[in-house]
């Protein structure tokens, strides 16, 4: 009885000293082994490890790709123009040993302060020999090549290799964005008030030839009606004068019909003339035939005067009375 109380206890230490000196490795992670602050293993492979409980400590580090984003830098550039640039590096840890006796105990977050100084040392010496063209250019990978390089070299004294860096802005200081904006905006007035003028004497040009062509087209629209015009009426005197030729006698008599049609029109038609004008010889003649023409063929009547056939009826005196037909 007294030897169990004695033995559950020991196989109890036992146990606890055992599973205090096994240790796992992620396959995220890498380990070091360290004794009284020296390092006495470095474990670099996934998988179970093994340490002297109580006198050995295990420290993990980030086996992964880790990035840093870095605070914004003042570069003066080589044409004296100033920018606001910041960066974004990539990094691993290669050399566990030499990265422990860089960072001490501090670890990654130390590491990402002393990379960080490194690229702000690394960034104003490169773009300060870069014109502002270089910088904003296709010639940025160049310069950031550069600043990889002496990263590159900076970073191996620490134990971490560095694989990219890049440049994420490139800004004008607060100070001078307005006047660089006001700038800008002078310079597009000036080259939208250059293409309204442009297109103004465009839209006059434009107008011009128009109003040109309006006119000549008026023009010449306005001599062909007048000739038209002047033809139609000769071929209409043709057609009248060969009708006057075949019967004088019956186109008298159709012009003086015309003219009565026209002149005397109902409601309160009036003619001022003298009674015994030739305007009434058709009126006044039972035969249809004016008063004391020939019969023959040879005398044919003379056609009536037309006051009112190519005129529209004339207005009546008021002393005169209507005339009786």
């Amino acid at each position: 009885m007294m030897r169990a109380m004695y033995i559950i206890p020991a196989f109890v230490v036992l146990l606890v000293l055992i599973l205090s000196s096994v240790f796992i490795v992620d396959e995220r992670k890498r380990a070091l082994v360290l004794q009284f602050g020296q390092v006495m293993q470095v474990k670099e492979e996934p998988g179970l490890g093994f340490k002297i409980p109580l006198v050995q400590d295990v420290v993990l580090y980030e086996d992964r790709i880790l990035g840093l984003q870095t605070q914004p830098i003042e570069v003066t550039l080589l044409s004296d123009r100033r920018l606001v640039v910041d960066a974004f590096a990539r990094w691993r840890i290669v050399d566990l040993v030499e990265f422990r006796q860089s960072v001490g105990t501090a670890g990654e977050e130390r590491a990402q302060q002393l990379l960080g100084n490194i690229l702000s040392q690394a960034i104003p010496e490169v773009l300060g020999n870069a014109t502002q063209d270089q910088v904003l250019s296709q010639d940025r990978a160049a310069l950031m090549n550069q600043i990889l390089a002496i990263a590159k070299r900076e970073g191996s004294a620490l134990g971490i290799d560095v694989i990219d860096v890049r440049l994420t802005r490139t800004d004008l200081p607060e100070q001078n964005l307005e006047a660089t904006f006001a700038r800008m905006r002078a310079e597009r007035e000036r080259e939208a008030a250059d293409e309204r003028a442009r297109g103004g004497e465009a839209a006059q040009r434009v107008r011009a030839s128009a109003d040109r062509t309006v006119i000549e087209l008026t023009s010449d629209a306005r001599r062909q009606a007048e000739v038209i015009r002047g033809e139609a009426d000769a071929e209409r005197n043709r057609i009248l004068a060969e009708a006057y030729g075949q019967d004088p006698e019956f186109f008298a008599f159709t012009r003086s019909l015309t003219a009565y049609e026209a002149s005397l029109q109902g409601g309160n038609s009036s003619i001022v003339m003298q009674p015994d004008s030739e305007f009434f010889d058709y009126l006044r003649s039972d035969a249809g035939r004016p008063s004391g023409a020939s019969v023959g063929p040879t005398t044919p009547a003379p056609a009536p005067a037309e006051p009112a056939a190519e005129e529209a009826p004339a207005e009546a005196a008021p002393e005169e009375a209507p005339a009786n037909p």
